[in-house]
C-alpha cells in the first residue's frame, strides 16, 4: 500500500473512532453563557443581602419586622425596574405582602412565590445569631424562606443584566403569613395565579438538586377543655381536672394518623393548668395534621368530635374544631411536564433535578388548585427548617438562579398551556 492509502486509511480509523465522542460534544447542550456570567457576578451581593434580611426577626405577625425585610426587599426589585405595591394583608391576619411585576413584550405570564415570614419568635435573632459555615447561612428563616426571596432578585437581576424581555409579565409575591396558612395572603395567591401562566414556588430547594411534585395539605387541630377548679391538697375530689382529661385525648388524638395513606397527626401543643395548688379548669390540646387527600380531613374532624363527645372525667365538656390551612397538592401531569422542561434547561449546567413529594405544605396548593400548572423548590438549597439549624447553602445560588432564569426565559417565550 502507498504512503497516501496508509495515510488515508488512519485518517478514516481516526474519524470512526472520534465519530462518538463528536457527536456527544455536539449533542451535550451548552449553557447561556452571558445568563451564567451574569448570574455567577450576583453572588457577593446576594449573600450580603441574605445576611440582611436574616438578621431581622420576622415572625408571622411581626409587622414591624415584615415591614423591615419587605422594604429591603421592595428596593432591590425597584432597583430592577419593577413595580412594587404594598399588598395590605386580608383580615384578621397583620403583616403587609409585597407584590412586585416586571413586564416585557413576550406572551408567557409567570407567577413567582416566596414568604417573608418565619416561624421564629422575636428576640430570636440576638439570641441566636445568623453565622457562616463555609457556604452556609445558618439564622432564623436563612432557608425557610428568605433565600427564596434572594434567589428571585438573583435571576430577575441576570434577566435585567442581559436584556432577556421575552415574556408578558414575571410578578413576584413576598407572601407576608406562610407559615400560619397564608391566612392573609392566599385570596392574593388565588387571584395571581388564575392571571397567570405558570406559577413557580421558591421554597428552599431539595439537597441535592431535588424539586418538589407534590405536598401535603395541612390543618389544626384544637380542643378546648373545660373542668371545675377546686384546692388541690384541700378538696381535690370537688375540682374536675380538665389537664388530666387533656392528656388522655392527647394520646388518642394521635392513634387517629393512618400510614397507609400517609396521614400524621401530631400533638404540637399541650396546656392546662397555671398554678400548682389549684386543679385546672382549663386546658388546651393542637395537633399538626397533614394529609394526602381532602377526604381524610373529613375522617380526623369527624373522629375528634366523637372523642369530644364522650369524655372520661365526669363534669369536664370538650370542644373541638379542624381549621384548614393548606390543600393538598397533588401530583399532576401538567407538573411533570413543567420539570421535564426544566431539566432539559439545567443540563445546559450537566445537572439534572429529581422528583420528590413532601410532608409539608405550601403556598403552590392555592396556585395549583385555580388550574395553574406549577412547580415547587426552586429556591437555594438549604436545611433544618423551622429548627436552630436553619440553613442556606450559598453554594447552590448559580446553579439555581440559573436554572430559574432560564426557566423564566422559556416559560416566557412559550408559556405551558393550562
Amino acid at each position: 500500500m502507498s504512503m497516501a492509502g496508509k495515510a488515508a486509511g488512519v485518517a478514516l480509523a481516526l474519524a470512526i473512532a472520534l465519530t462518538p465522542a463528536l457527536a456527544d460534544a455536539q449533542a451535550k447542550p451548552k449553557p447561556n453563557q452571558k445568563l451564567l456570567d451574569a448570574v455567577t457576578a450576583c453572588g457577593p451581593d446576594s449573600r450580603a443581602l441574605l445576611e440582611q434580611v436574616v438578621a431581622i426577626d420576622s415572625g408571622t405577625g411581626d409587622a414591624e419586622g415584615l415591614a423591615k425585610v419587605g422594604a429591603i426587599y421592595a428596593a432591590k426589585l425597584r432597583e430592577l425596574g419593577a413595580d412594587v405595591r404594598i399588598s395590605a394583608p386580608t383580615p384578621p391576619s397583620v403583616g403587609d405582602n409585597v407584590v412586585a411585576t416586571l413586564t416585557g413584550t413576550g406572551k408567557g405570564r409567570i407567577l413567582l412565590i416566596a414568604h417573608m415570614d418565619t416561624v421564629f419568635n422575636a428576640g430570636t435573632v440576638a439570641a441566636h445569631p445568623p453565622r457562616w459555615e463555609g457556604d452556609r447561612l445558618i439564622g432564623p428563616g436563612a432557608g425557610d424562606d428568605k433565600s427564596g426571596g434572594v434567589t428571585a432578585i438573583c435571576a430577575l437581576g441576570a434577566l435585567k443584566k442581559t436584556g432577556y424581555r421575552d415574556f408578558a409579565r414575571i410578578s413576584l409575591i413576598l407572601n407576608a403569613s406562610e407559615e400560619t396558612g397564608s391566612v392573609g395572603s392566599r385570596d392574593l395567591i388565588r387571584q395571581m395565579a388564575r392571571e397567570a401562566d405558570v406559577a413557580i414556588n421558591l421554597e428552599r430547594g431539595v439537597p441535592t438538586d431535588k424539586a418538589l411534585i407534590s405536598r401535603k395539605g395541612s390543618a389544626t387541630l384544637t380542643l378546648d377543655f373545660t373542668g371545675r377548679a377546686a384546692h388541690s391538697g384541700l378538696e381535690p375530689e370537688k375540682g374536675r381536672n380538665a389537664a388530666l382529661e387533656a392528656a388522655r385525648v392527647a394520646l388518642e388524638l394521635g392513634k387517629l394518623a393512618d400510614a397507609s395513606k400517609q396521614t400524621t397527626v401530631n400533638i404540637t401543643v399541650l396546656n392546662g393548668g397555671d398554678k400548682i395548688n389549684v386543679i385546672p379548669d382549663r386546658a388546651v390540646v393542637k395537633a399538626d395534621v397533614r394529609v394526602q387527600t381532602p377526604d381524610e380531613f373529613d375522617r380526623i374532624e369527624a373522629a375528634a368530635k366523637k372523642l369530644a363527645a364522650s369524655p372520661m372525667i365526669d363534669g369536664v365538656t370538650i370542644t373541638s374544631r379542624l381549621d384548614r390551612n393548606f390543600p393538598p397538592w397533588p401530583h399532576a401531569a401538567s407538573t411533570d411536564a413543567l420539570l421535564a422542561r426544566a431539566n432539559k434547561l439545567y443540563a445546559e449546567l450537566g445537572r439534572q433535578l429529581t422528583p420528590v413529594s413532601v410532608g409539608s405544605s405550601a403556598d403552590v396548593a392555592y396556585a395549583a388548585e385555580t388550574g395553574t400548572p406549577a412547580l415547587d423548590g426552586f429556591g437555594l438549597e438549604g436545611d433544618g427548617a423551622h429548627g436552630p439549624d436553619d440553613s442556606a447553602d450559598l453554594s447552590t445560588l448559580t446553579p439555581r438562579a440559573y436554572l430559574l432564569a432560564r426557566v423564566l426565559m422559556d416559560f416566557g417565550h412559550a408559556p405551558p398551556a393550562r
